[in-house]
């Protein structure tokens, strides 16, 4: 009893702590939770709740439990004292929630992106904004800009920050914003209707207001695959090409494929080379391929380039971009993805896989030493046997990266990639066989041990020691492709992986383990993965782990991780997203049972080509992980399979979890391009459809 009372005595009070030390712990509780729940406890936490600190921002966006009554509440207790409001892909509520942002007067800022809103309902709302400087819409089919009313073109008039997400050939509000300073536009206007027919890319009647560039700073464009979406951008480029605006420091567009330069095109670039010093640059590969525009255009401080999928050799890097290697500290932020000859003095007489010229990427590390996120993924980086000149042991003067994606057969020791793999007699052999057993452990136990077999002395392992900020890492083989595309049916042939990834296995994955603070991991077509091993110690080490991403490991006859894969899932508390992308995979009782011990996850996806699935352990998986909102699994069972299984789970969870977004679909469905245009932008754009994401547009683009 004297221990007992000695121990309440000394115990520690919650509510004994200082204001600030408390508000620093609210800060990390969603805002409706404060509100509807917290600050009901004891007079002390309800004022807390209420300081502004708290209030003046609110983040919906990620809030799966959020329902419309929570938020007409939320808006009627604190709503004046709102200023940001985020409730970007709040795709779940139903479009009379927007009518409750009224009570919100005085906001600054405002993201429904990924939100159903629609014409009436924007005038209405936007009409009582009065304060309103920043904007993130959706512009849907129907969209019509003749009934917003004065006033709400007023509030428009006045925004100076526009992100603009178009479903529809249109310019949505962009005439009424004639103070903008920043554009982001969004295409993602399909090529044909859901009955087959083919789109235009003229814009509605009614549609021929011009939009007003005269004070813009930044403007962005990001275009999904399809002719359509180029033929509004360029509408949306015309008037840019007429008059440039003088305070022009960020221009980016991101188009996948061709996207071929016309006479108005060109002339903007060439205003913009004698008039605009810039910060930020992104241009379609076709518009630099071949051209001198590098050589013209002016830079300023700048601090993000991306040259994604261009033919631009390193000699040009260095000289027109880099300035012959002089001073570029303020960069941090680069994509080469892309880029095979980047690292090259020449591409005229180079051949893909050559070996890279380390002096560039040298010269590249010493200019541009203060960076962040870099990208060179999607090509052949093959360093030489020169001691000392590896990509690897380069790149680990980069002391401030953030995220970094690198082609799987640039880790590779030079000397070991013209050796043939090693093999071990007690490890899978990669060839045809017999099944492996998932109840029997097939892979070094003991992480010591693991340590012991090589893996050291690689330059891959000293690059990891040296970042141990990383946070976000991309391996991805220089021939990967997905086999879900876009706008397409899903690709049945894959391509061979590149000579010298072979030399890549579970020794290098085991390397990544040395990442502590690592939060997002992206692995695919990593051939020579015998078991999987290297996966146990991230999921040891790697505690912050929120987003993992596999694809293609090992032999593609069948899963020869499992094991591990399951050992690993039951140490990774912290992980919400994970995507899996394998033939053959089997999503059984085993592997959903393991699954469950992480208890954070919230969206799962899988996409296998003849990959099966056990519907009971679905439903157990979905019972016992309470936060799962999103189950994506695209396989090779029979569309009456899936069909009953999705429904299942919706008539099961739906009612408890608002945003439960379920797709389970075989892979090879001649209807599979249908099904995805129905997914969330939010679950499609971040974990369903497989891309590089480091360095993918420029940081803290938009809040």
């Amino acid at each position: 009893v004297s221990e007992e009372s000695e121990e309440e005595s000394n115990g520690v009070n919650l509510m004994e702590f200082s204001d600030e030390i408390l508000l620093h712990i609210l800060s990390y509780v969603p805002c409706t939770d404060l509100v509807l729940n917290v600050r009901r406890t004891c007079r002390k936490l309800a004022t807390l709740c209420l300081d502004k600190s708290l209030t003046h921002t609110v983040l919906l966006q990620k809030d799966y439990k959020v329902n419309k009554d929570k938020v007409k509440q939320l808006m009627r207790d604190i709503g004046k004292e709102i200023y940001q409001l985020n409730m970007a892909g709040c795709y779940w509520l139903p479009s009379s929630t927007i009518d409750h942002v009224t009570w919100c007067k005085n906001l600054v800022k405002l993201n429904l992106s990924g939100c159903h809103v629609t014409s009436l309902r924007l005038s209405k709302m936007l009409s009582t904004l009065q304060h309103l400087r920043s904007l993130a819409i959706d512009v849907n089919p129907g969209f019509d800009a003749s009934q917003l009313s004065s006033e709400c073109k007023a509030t428009l008039s006045r925004v100076s920050e526009l992100k603009q997400t178009l479903y529809t050939p249109s310019y949505g509000v962009v005439p009424c914003c004639t103070s903008l300073e920043k554009l982001l536009l969004y295409f993602e206007i399909l090529d044909r209707s859901r009955e087959g027919f083919m789109l235009s890319g003229q814009l509605m009647v009614g549609e021929s207001n011009v939009p007003h560039y005269q004070n813009l700073r930044i403007f962005y464009a990001r275009l999904a695959p399809g002719y359509v979406n180029q033929e509004v951008v360029r509408l949306y480029l015309a008037v840019l090409s007429d008059r440039t605006p003088e305070n022009l420091h960020a221009f980016l567009i991101s188009a996948p494929g061709s996207f071929a330069e016309t006479k108005a095109t060109k002339n903007l670039l060439d205003s913009m080379a004698r008039n605009v010093r810039l910060d930020a640059l992104q241009l379609p590969k076709a518009w630099i391929n071949g051209s001198g525009l590098l050589q013209h255009l002016k830079f300023n401080n700048p601090f993000y380039f991306s040259f994604s999928r261009c033919t631009l050799s390193g000699g040009h890097l260095i000289q027109r971009v880099i300035n012959g290697g002089k001073d570029l500290k303020s960069l941090t932020s680069l994509n080469l993805s892309g880029c095979v000859h980047c690292l090259a003095p020449e591409s005229l007489f180079r051949k893909a896989d050559d070996d890279i010229d380390s002096s560039i990427l040298e010269s590249l590390v010493v200019s541009c030493c203060n960076l962040r996120h870099l990208n060179l993924s999607a090509a052949h980086h093959h360093s030489s046997e020169s001691i000392g000149n590896h990509l690897c042991q380069l790149l680990s003067r980069l002391k401030h990266l953030l995220s970094l994606a690198l082609p799987v057969c640039s880790i590779t020791d030079a000397a070991a990639s013209v050796e043939k793999p090693p093999t071990t007699p007690n490890l899978v052999p990669q060839t045809f066989g017999r099944k492996v057993r998932i109840g029997i452990q097939t892979y070094p136990r003991n992480l010591g041990d693991q340590a012991n077999q090589k893996i050291e002395s690689s330059v891959f392992w000293a690059l990891m020691g040296n970042l141990r900020f990383l946070e976000t890492l991309e391996i991805i083989g220089s021939s990967f492709s997905s086999a879900m595309p876009r706008n397409e049916p899903a690709i049945r042939n894959l391509l061979r992986p590149c000579v010298r990834a072979h030399s890549v296995g579970d020794s290098e994955v085991a390397a990544i383990s040395q990442l502590t603070y690592l939060q997002s991991l992206t692995l695919a077509q990593l051939p020579n993965i015998l078991t999987g091993s290297g996966l146990v110690s991230i999921g040891l080490q790697c505690q912050h782990l929120r987003t993992l991403s596999l694809a293609n490991l090992g032999m593609m006859g069948k899963v020869v991780y499992m094991s591990a894969l399951m050992d690993m899932l039951k140490h990774c508390k912290c992980l919400r997203d994970l995507r899996l992308e394998q033939p053959y995979f089997c999503a059984g009782a085993q592997f959903f049972q393991a699954l469950s011990h992480c208890s954070s996850l919230q969206r799962l996806c899988i996409v296998s080509r003849s990959g099966t699935l056990q519907s009971d352990a679905v439903m157990s998986f979905m019972a016992n992980c309470l936060e799962v909102i999103m189950c994506h699994m695209f396989m090779g069972e029979s569309l009456t399979v899936c069909k009953n299984l999705q429904q299942s789970i919706v008539r099961s969870f739906q009612a408890e979890r608002p945003a439960l977004n379920v797709v389970i679909f075989p892979l090879l469905h001649e209807d599979l391009t249908e099904v995805i245009r129905d997914v969330p932008m939010r679950h499609l754009d971040e974990i369903t459809l497989f891309k590089s994401r480091v360095a993918e547009e420029p940081p803290n683009l938009w809040w």
